[in-house]
């Protein structure tokens, strides 16, 4: 036990004292929050561009329906021929040109008008202009069968049926897609986590194997001892590193907001809907009915039991895909042979993500979802997917937890038994590259 924590204290240190290891500690929440500060800047440089639009209405069915807003302004031409139209559209610099025609009905109008441009418009620009005219056929249609605009907007009137579980607590549509999002944001960091440190554990290891240090090390220590030590320091070391990034990023978004006044409001989606013509009043109203119903089903999630159980998918998952890496390392002589080893490793974790994400998705409960969350290999992010809809009734069965986390363990200490077999004959062998029928055979001296 004192020879792992001494290996534990080796690995933490030699990690955290690496110059690019202090470097990247420091320097990334920088970079994040310096991208995230151009992203909003970008973001309202775009926004303050507004698009002149000419419209050259020569109809009796158009008036008042091209009206300016903050991102968009119209300006009409009268009277003169679509030639001399383009021609000053262009002369001007503005966006574009609407021609509206004259034609004996609304709906030939509707057919043979164009949007002029330079270049291909924006799907948001499209979006408003066609907007305007389906307001209008609309009205002309109703008129034409003598429906008033009340009468069918009553007829038109959305339904959702109601959705509640047997106890009689309400559903609410989608929200099982926003849980597992949440589940698949843990899992995501995981998976992250594992391929950018477990990397670190295979490159110490063939570091110490091509310095002949390892020649050394191996014989006053077990192999299983050293190979448990260097995934525990690594990982140490990056839980600190990730500590270091989410205090510093959250200071510094803090100075930025105090400092330079960044006003949260400026991303709401209610005002950018205004801003694009939208019908503000309506937006606003279902927009806030949905966001309270669901910041209040959000609030439910069961968070403490949903990090808990992060921290428990986490560090077994870091375990046994450590162990791999590390074996991996044992088994080559630099980095570039590890390339036919590592895919195979990474597939899992992507396979969890992408299945994850379709099953828990359309059947949260059903086989395939279950099937991958008891899977050791995926069970890591699988299951947290499935736990941000709790557990018990109406979440995830207990039993399928405790095997998961069961089937975790007898993985973990299996796959670290077979490492250890790698790691014992791969750290002394060199100057060959191995195959999967060698890696075999080391498993059975």
């Amino acid at each position: 036990m004192h020879k792992l924590l001494l290996i534990i204290k080796r690995e933490y240190l030699a990690k955290v004292r690496n110059k690019s290891f202090v470097i990247m500690t420091f320097l990334s929440p920088i970079l994040m929050v310096a991208m995230v500060v151009l992203i909003a800047f970008l973001t309202k440089l775009n926004d303050g561009d507004k698009q002149i639009i000419v419209v050259l209405n020569e109809s009796d069915y158009f008036g008042n329906e091209f009206v300016t807003t903050e991102s968009t302004s119209y300006v009409n031409f009268k009277n003169i021929p679509l030639s001399v139209a383009k021609d000053s559209t262009v002369n001007l610099g503005f966006y574009g040109l609407l021609h509206i025609p004259n034609a004996s009905t609304l709906e030939e109008i509707s057919e043979q008008t164009f949007f002029y441009t330079k270049e291909a418009p924006s799907t948001m620009v499209l979006d408003k202009l066609e907007q305007i005219f389906k307001n209008r056929l609309e009205q002309n249609r109703l008129q034409e069968l003598g429906v008033s605009k009340k009468e069918f907007i009553e007829i038109d009137k959305a339904y959702a049926i109601n959705t509640a579980t047997f106890s009689g607590e309400l559903n609410i549509k989608g929200f099982n897609e926003i849980k597992a999002f949440i589940g698949g944001g843990f899992g995501y960091l995981i998976m992250m986590f594992i391929i950018i440190y477990g990397g670190f554990v295979m490159r110490s290891v063939i570091e110490e194997k091509t310095s002949r240090i390892i020649e050394v090390i191996i014989s006053s220590v077990k192999p299983f001892q050293l190979m448990m030590g260097k995934i525990i320091g690594t990982s140490l070391a990056g839980i600190t590193q990730f500590v270091i990034w989410i205090i510093s990023a959250s200071i510094l978004l803090t100075v930025l907001i105090l400092v330079f006044d960044v006003d949260p409001a400026s991303f709401d989606t209610t005002n950018q809907l205004a801003k694009n013509g939208m019908p503000a009043a309506t937006s606003v109203s279902n927009i806030s009915e949905k966001a309270m119903a669901l910041g209040a089903e959000i609030y439910k999630i069961p968070w403490v039991m949903l990090i808990s159980f992060f921290m428990v998918y986490f560090l077994l998952g870091y375990l046994i895909y450590s162990s791999i890496y590390a074996a991996i390392g044992a088994a080559v002589d630099n980095e570039t042979d590890t390339q036919q080893f590592v895919f195979p490793v990474i597939l899992p974790l992507m396979l969890a993500i992408y299945v994850g994400f379709f099953s828990v998705f359309n059947n949260p409960h059903g086989p395939i979802a279950v099937a991958f969350s008891l899977f050791p290999l995926t069970s890591p992010i699988v299951m947290l997917m499935r736990l941000s809809s709790g557990i018990g009734e109406g979440g995830v069965p207990v039993w399928q937890v405790i095997l998961s986390i069961t089937l975790l363990i007898i993985t973990f200490i299996g796959i670290v038994w077979l490492a250890a077999k790698i790691y014992r004959v791969g750290i002394l062998m060199y100057g060959k590259k191995p195959s999967y029928k060698e890696l075999y055979r080391w498993l059975k001296y």
